[in-house]
């Protein structure tokens, strides 16, 4: 898979992913903060399983990496690049 815009040189697609990638990184590392785990606590309810609780801050649907990968396609998707399948030649 590679980002696609007819008009543009690879070292362009470089740069603006690269620079994607960064704001993407920054903003989902800027928005988590709240999330994290805070202290866990390790609970034992009847039945002998022990249950991880992360704390009261916790987004379980909520993963820094992912949102990066999210942002990353959506700001490249904003600039007018597609993401393609690629032909390998052998």
């Amino acid at each position: 898979m590679a980002w696609v815009k007819d008009d543009s040189t690879p070292e362009q697609v470089s740069q603006d992913l690269m620079r994607c990638q960064q704001d993407a990184w920054q903003e989902s590392r800027a928005y988590g903060w709240y999330y994290r785990p805070m202290s866990p606590a390790f609970i034992s309810p009847g039945g002998g399983r022990t249950v991880v609780y992360p704390g009261p801050y916790y987004d379980p649907f909520y993963d820094p990496a992912m949102q990066e990968v999210r942002l990353t396609q959506f700001c490249m998707k904003n600039k007018g690049y597609e993401l393609k399948a690629v032909e390998e030649n052998n």
